[in-house]
């Protein structure tokens, strides 16, 4: 199954893929019609970046009570059927992670639909933070540089300890 991933260790916040996301979805440059969030938390020195993890096992599509979100074939995403979407927020309460949200003009579910298979949030990402793929294969390619990253910490602390 293919999603946007994100590596929060490249993220820059510049909010590129917030504002295309808007523009594609509501066709307006405010960030209220998004469906990937950028946060910044000054405090803590972090960023959060997020958009729907296109569960296997969606609990939104089961919670629908009007058929709005149904799986596309081709891309394996959850989408939302405008036509079809009474706005009553079942979704929005069964998701876990809250990456469904209302729109303001027109009351219907809004969640990443992946672009139809090609996400413009990805290809504007000056960071090259995003990713699209295969979750799985997203995951092996992290994990190595999980640990080349480790290696290379390993290597220049024994050099500190010579």
């Amino acid at each position: 199954m293919n999603i946007v991933y994100v590596d929060l260790d490249r993220c820059v916040a510049c909010r590129n893929c917030q504002l295309e996301c808007s523009f594609r979805q509501a066709e307006i440059t405010r960030d209220d019609g998004a469906n990937i969030w950028v946060q910044v938390d000054l405090d803590h020195r972090a960023i959060f970046t997020s958009t729907c993890l296109q569960c296997e096992t969606a609990p939104c599509l089961a919670a629908c009570p009007a058929g709005g979100l149904t799986r596309d074939p081709a891309t394996r995403a959850v989408v939302v059927d405008r036509n079809a979407c009474l706005g009553c927020g079942m979704c929005l309460l069964a998701c876990p992670f809250g990456h469904i949200h209302l729109e303001q003009a027109g009351r219907v579910a809004s969640k990443c639909d992946l672009c139809g298979g090609d996400p413009r949030c990805v290809r504007v990402c000056m960071a090259q933070a995003l990713h699209f793929g295969d979750v799985e294969e997203l995951a092996e390619a992290r994990r190595e540089r999980s640990g080349r990253r480790l290696a290379v910490r390993a290597t220049h602390r024994e050099e500190a300890a010579s």
